[in-house]
């Protein structure tokens, strides 16, 4: 196969559009921008200091920070030598990153600042193929023989010829390892990914085929590049379609840099689509006569309109004067509050996407389409497309990709964008990719037009003591869709009968309990309760059979969080740490029963 890895199109770039935009990031207030002959530069500096400092073909090299031009210019770096990079979440404890550094046999680390280099110097006694510690620029001056900063790192380089630099990088191979993703993994240690340049390569291509674009195109950078799909968007997709990176601030500054950026691309967690929801959706409820008006108005045409838009369609007569009218009114004011004014594409991926937010959004002239996939495919299996979005599914095969359903139901993936394995771990890898498939570990149902939808995790179907197979993923979904009800674990496995943990939406909570006089605290307010109750009676058991109804729920005071490892870095549940951590709370729901037979 022909040799075009990420480092070739980098290199192309820098030949063929030498002045044009590669990346920005914010000095004090200003935004500072490099050339794509700039870029190509830097990683070469960087790639020189690292075989100054020993890193041969094979070797991995770790980054824990947030995103910087750094942090994707050594792992750009490590690549270009024959290495590989694996990013570790800036949220991981010292015992996470301890055990990521060992399991990796890194020789050097790149770190943000002293906030992170604590937690490795606190485990550096266990760590010992750790030679270098690296400091991002921002970073402070560490007194330790052991820490280089930036300047320093590069400056290692000077002895290196460039010549040995090209040499390294004529030795590249398409089916060669060019970057480990260590999943956050819901269950036990985590895995790690290996992904080849061809890996990473082909999924870009096909990215930027499926999503037009161009290098006009400008996408922010904020989500953790630990993870595959932000990886796959600063890096390689980047590099692909010569687009431009703005690097966020911090997770902090994203809504003022969105303003600021206004990026034609945006990809985002549920979680991130959620906030946008809570922050519109609570405007337009407090907004009274002619403004709500107006909005329930527009909303109805953005809903029409956005149907078509999914479809190709566009709309015409009637209806194209009043969506023009809407875009003027109403459209464009939020999405310029937002700094989506020039916004073009909305993705969603990572999980699953509530409904009542997407259908929000299309009232609002903004159709967000969902992509499925894991690490294992370099994030997507399947996707949907601009112009072909069907709300509720994650769209059609990756292109070059193959999905099908294993008898039980199992969606199984083969294609170039599917991993080599797992780092270390061949029986785990004999596991989860047989024949080329990958075994995802996910249900999914195909409708009658190859749109598929996920149904539940295989490994996750719950089974009641009276032998009943529950998938919990469509109660939960059911339950979220309530207006009070926040997030929804279930309980049923091994159980008489189903439960469930929920919290509360606060901002409809509050609402409620301003009109209600309920004071807090509001999970455990009779009257709070009682309405919830109420929704689950009437939204949530009617649409399943009585075996999967919700008898018992129990409120919680807060929501799931990181800090107590109930979900991952990439807001996955951690089903089993939520039930040791509310075991008390699940006890209590079944010590009496609810008094039905079964």
């Amino acid at each position: 196969m022909a040799t075009e890895t990420t480092l070739h199109r980098l290199r192309k770039n820098a030949q063929t559009r030498p002045t044009g935009l590669a990346y920005a990031e914010k000095l004090g207030e200003h935004w500072v921008t490099t050339t794509w002959e700039t870029y190509w530069r830097q990683v070469r500096m960087a790639g020189r200091a690292l075989v100054a400092l020993g890193i041969e073909p094979g070797d991995i090299v770790t980054v824990l920070g947030f995103n910087t031009p750094e942090w994707i210019i050594m792992d750009l770096a490590a690549m270009l030598v024959g290495g590989a990079a694996t990013g570790i979440y800036t949220t991981n404890s010292p015992a996470e990153v301890a055990y990521i550094q060992a399991h990796s046999e890194a020789k050097i680390i790149l770190l943000e600042d002293e906030g992170q280099w604590a937690k490795v110097k606190q485990v550096r006694e266990d760590l010992p193929t750790l030679h270098h510690v690296v400091m991002m620029k921002k970073a402070p001056a560490i007194d330790d023989p052991m820490v280089l900063s930036w300047e320093a790192f590069l400056a290692k380089g000077e002895g290196v010829t460039e010549a040995s630099i090209d040499a390294r990088m004529e030795q590249l191979r398409m089916d060669q390892l060019a970057t480990l993703i260590y999943t956050s993994g819901t269950t036990g240690p985590p895995k790690a990914v290996m992904l080849s340049h061809n890996n990473l390569a082909e999924t870009a291509t096909n990215a930027a085929v499926i999503l037009s674009t161009t290098p006009d195109d400008i996408l922010l950078s904020y989500l953790p590049l630990s993870h595959i799909a932000e990886q796959m968007l600063s890096i390689h997709l980047a590099i692909c379609a010569s687009c431009a990176i703005y690097f966020a601030e911090s997770m902090t500054k994203v809504a003022d840099n969105l303003k600021e950026v206004r990026p034609t691309i945006l990809f985002g967690v549920p979680r991130v689509w959620d906030r946008f929801y809570e922050g519109v959706s609570a405007r337009m409820k407090a907004a009274t006569g002619i403004r709500a008006t107006l909005g329930q108005w527009a909303q109805g045409v953005g809903k029409q309109v956005t149907a078509l838009k999914n479809r190709s369609q566009k709309p015409t007569g009637l209806l194209a004067l009043q969506y023009r009218l809407a875009q003027r009114l109403v459209f464009s004011k939020v999405k310029e509050a937002l700094g989506l004014s020039r916004t073009r594409i909305f993705v969603s991926a990572a999980a699953p996407l509530n409904p009542e937010v997407m259908y929000f959004f299309a009232g609002l002239d903004i159709s967000i389409m969902e992509l499925y996939g894991q690490s294992e495919d370099c994030g997507p299996t399947t996707t949907n497309r601009p112009g072909d979005i069907r709300f509720g599914t994650v769209g059609k095969p990756w292109p070059g990709s193959e999905v099908k359903l294993a008898e039980d139901g199992e969606i199984l993936v083969k294609g170039p964008n599917v991993f080599m394995g797992y780092y270390k771990n061949e029986e785990a890898t004999n596991k989860e990719l047989v024949d080329g498939w990958l075994h995802s570990g996910d249900l999914g149902q195909f409708d009658a037009e190859g749109y598929l939808t996920i149904v539940g995790r295989k490994k996750e179907i719950m089974i009641t003591s009276g032998g009943k197979n529950i998938a919990p993923k469509n109660i939960e979904a059911a339950l979220v869709n309530c207006d009070l009800i926040a997030e929804a674990v279930l309980v049923a496995d091994r159980r008489k009968f189903v439960s469930a943990l929920l919290t509360l939406r606060q901002d409809a909570v509050q609402k409620f309990a301003e009109e209600h006089g309920c004071p807090e605290p509001w999970h455990t307010n009779p009257a709070i309760v009682a309405a919830v109750q109420k929704e689950v009676d009437e939204k949530v058991n009617p649409l399943f059979a009585r075996v999967e109804q919700v008898r018992k729920f129990t409120i919680l005071p807060r929501n799931f969080a990181l800090e107590h490892d109930e979900i991952t870095p990439t807001q996955k549940l951690k089903r089993q740490v939520v039930y040791k951590n509310w075991s008390a709370e699940i006890e209590k729901m079944y010590r009496e029963g609810d008094g039905r037979q079964e």
